[in-house]
């Protein structure tokens, strides 16, 4: 088991915003949270990657407790893919890509030879070698989520955590991320992600947990949770879900009849 909550309360300034929540994933697995806005996501996301201490509970990574790590220590093992940025900064992709590797040199070191290799190779494995030398705030938002992929790969994690990696992508770079997730998975990454769209979890995850108002209320395969029931009481709407021929899987979408009727 790569990353365990047990019993994990968590919030800010000692005011819980969720507790007794229990949630766990496995090497080469790919767990999608699923909630409303305001059930807690970016809380707990924070608190996973020990930005802020759990107010109870236990949390590990590896068997070991995440608060009994250094922060270099942790950053070797956890990588994390912001949503995609505005790219205000004009680094050139390389330079974006480098800073994964912060934890693995000096404080004052310049990266070396070895450490350039690791960012190629990172930017190889998603496909976008050819922006190395581009500016990361003239690249489109899809080649900017796959560069922070990329950063996050640099740092040679065993485990990456990704809120709502497909936000604000057209159709086409939400697939193409998603696809991205699935053959990291399949190389032996561990992924924990979150998203607003349940058909992206049958796209990618092997594990979804249900999230409402601070804990976790389902957990298991995507078809075995992801049912029109749970998404309805989860997101107060009818809900669809409907396989796919010529896709090979399920997916979901709200019914717009209910919104629509005549008060």
């Amino acid at each position: 088991m790569i990353l365990s909550a047990v019993d994990l309360a968590f919030g800010y300034g000692g005011a819980p915003i969720g507790r007794d929540l229990t949630l766990s994933v496995d090497q080469g697995e790919v767990l999608c949270l699923l909630g409303p806005n305001g059930c807690g996501k970016t809380t707990l996301f924070k608190t996973l990657l020990g930005l802020i201490p759990s107010l109870g509970g236990r949390l590990e990574l590896d068997g070991r407790a995440v608060s009994a790590f250094s922060r270099p220590e942790f950053a070797r093992r956890v990588g994390y893919v912001p949503q995609v940025s505005a790219g205000y900064f004009p680094f050139e992709v390389m330079d974006v890509v480098l800073m994964g590797r912060a934890s693995r040199i000096g404080a004052f070191a310049l990266p070396s030879a070895a450490d350039h290799a690791v960012a190629r190779d990172a930017l190889e494995t998603l496909g976008i070698g050819h922006l190395a030398s581009r500016s990361f705030s003239a690249i489109s938002g899809g080649e900017r989520q796959m560069v922070l992929v990329a950063r996050a790969l640099a740092q040679e994690p065993t485990l990456i955590v990704m809120d709502e990696p497909t936000a604000s992508l057209d159709f086409g770079n939400q697939a193409r991320v998603l696809e991205r997730i699935g053959a990291l998975a399949a190389s032996g990454l561990t992924i924990v992600l979150s998203t607003h769209d349940p058909g992206h979890a049958f796209a990618c995850a092997d594990k979804v947990a249900l999230m409402k108002a601070g804990t976790i209320v389902a957990t298991g395969s995507p078809e075995g949770v992801l049912t029109p029931r749970a998404l309805g009481e989860l997101y107060g709407v009818e809900v669809t879900v409907a396989w796919l021929e010529e896709a090979g899987r399920y997916t979901c979408a709200p019914s717009l009849r209910a919104l629509n009727r005549p008060v």
